[in-house]
């Protein structure tokens, strides 16, 4: 089995504080193509934001992670139960759930027995559905300055997985019986400071970090300065992507 990466529980505060939010309308969908609600799993939980919008609908949410770091900074609801668990080997039963989800984090996994595991706890006829963002979008100026560093100053420490985020996800393997989408997109209006704070929790600018001993921020501040300074708030577009189908 392919081995569990953790790239995020070095930097879980600061992964929770700055993440985007996902839309309403994602989670509006999943409640549109869900028949029951009574448990749901949420895989690669982080820090719950997609457990604690579950849970205003579902009897119960099982929401995993195999970073006790990140999940100590995650939302606390009484019908919320988390859980230090691989995603591709659970301890729930045989036909557990009527919804699994996988929130920025399915490129991680080992698919093949990510999605024997989904199948064995999954009921006959439950939704899956698994999804991530790309980039942030704003003005030309900005735009070219983040793909900049995002793809040439640290573009060399992302993980290889990075690629199916590129490709957004349509190069994943889906074995189900897939449902479309609907377009989503995040949109937010964002200070220049959590912006820094974002791209800081980047998996490559941590790893940047550890390989060279400094942090590539300075860089990106001193080339984004003139066209978003500290202080000032945009108003932005990350572009969400989404894979769903049924459990057979």
């Amino acid at each position: 089995m392919k081995d569990a990466k953790d790239l995020f529980s070095k930097q879980a505060g600061s992964y929770a504080a700055y993440r985007p939010t996902y839309p309403v309308a994602l989670f509006d969908f999943l409640f549109s193509i869900t028949k029951q609600y009574q448990r749901a799993w949420d895989c690669a939980t982080g820090n719950g934001q997609v457990a604690s919008v579950l849970a205003t609908r579902f009897d119960e949410v099982q929401a995993s992670d195999i970073s006790e770091q990140q999940m100590a900074h995650a939302t606390k609801k009484d019908n919320i139960f988390y859980s230090k668990l691989r995603a591709e080997h659970t301890n729930f039963a045989d036909d557990s759930f009527d919804l699994v989800t996988v929130g920025t984090a399915i490129h991680w996994f080992d698919f093949d027995n990510f999605y024997k595991e989904v199948k064995r706890v999954g009921r006959q006829g439950a939704p899956i559905a698994v999804w991530s963002y790309g980039l942030f979008r704003s003005n030309n100026e900005i735009e070219s300055i983040i793909d900049d560093f995002a793809f040439g100053t640290v573009g060399k420490y992302w993980q290889p997985e990075r690629h199916y985020i590129e490709e957004q996800y349509k190069t994943i393997p889906f074995p189900f019986e897939e449902i479309t989408a609907p377009p989503l997109s995040i949109k937010e209006i964002w200070t220049y400071e959590r912006m820094i704070g974002y791209v800081g929790s980047w998996s490559s600018v941590q790893d940047y970090i550890a390989q060279n001993g400094t942090n590539p921020l300075p860089i990106l501040e001193e080339k984004i300065k003139h066209a978003w300074a500290p202080g000032e708030s945009r108003e932005l577009n990350i572009p969400l992507f989404m894979r769903a189908g049924i459990i057979k």
